[in-house]
């Protein structure tokens, strides 16, 4: 998968390039595979690197990663944020996923990563669960395995970052707290059945 950044230096939008036409499977990457004898692994396209406050939002319509806005708070994203591929959480939207990173990434990278935590929350549109990831790729972080090998401080830090962060907005958020690995498995298990049996209702076509 390419990232093609436009020409014009004001546009507010990233196109991504797959090179597939609509009869591919876009893009193809290696989904999410679960065994009794291996770990389950996830494909997460990113939206937000870890450290900005411009929140990007993947746009399902025009198949790109679009700025939606600067945060209002002075505050910025304590880890690289996304979705996991073809699920589909409560909240109609693609699951969320906060994936523990050394270096940030960019809008519209891939990285396939181990859900090791579930953080339950809420927005003004109701539950808003995210699934917390370690990359596959980041020494510094693919050896954890539990919610409990992640510092403590840093789930802190996390927990703080949504209670806060859309306040200066007028929005309401809630948090409930922090669940453990097989939390995290059952939501994802979870979203993806909720994604294939509504894909023909909503009419929408896999990224």
């Amino acid at each position: 998968m390419s990232l093609k950044v436009p020409q014009d230096r004001n546009s507010n939008e990233i196109r991504i390039f797959t090179g597939c036409n609509e009869e591919d499977t876009c893009p193809k990457v290696r989904r999410e595979r679960l065994a009794e004898t291996e770990e389950m692994i996830l494909t997460i396209l990113i939206e937000i690197p870890k450290g900005s406050r411009n929140k990007y939002e993947y746009d399902k319509e025009r198949k790109i990663i679009k700025f939606d806005r600067m945060l209002f708070s002075a505050v910025h994203y304590p880890s690289d944020y996304g979705f996991i591929i073809d699920t589909l959480a409560e909240d109609t939207d693609p699951l969320d996923a906060l994936v523990l990173v050394s270096e940030p990434t960019f809008p519209g990278c891939l990285i396939e990563a181990k859900p090791v935590g579930l953080f339950r929350m809420r927005d003004e549109k109701g539950p808003d669960e995210k699934i917390l990831c370690v990359p596959m790729g980041d020494p510094h972080w693919n050896f954890i395995q539990e919610l409990s090998d992640v510092p403590p401080h840093l789930l802190k830090e996390i927990e703080h970052f949504f209670i806060i962060y859309k306040e200066l907005e007028k929005k309401k958020t809630g948090v409930e707290g922090w669940e453990d690995r097989e939390s995290a498995i059952k939501a994802v298990h979870a979203s993806r059945k909720r994604y294939q049996d509504n894909l023909k209702q909503l009419g929408a076509s896999r990224i």
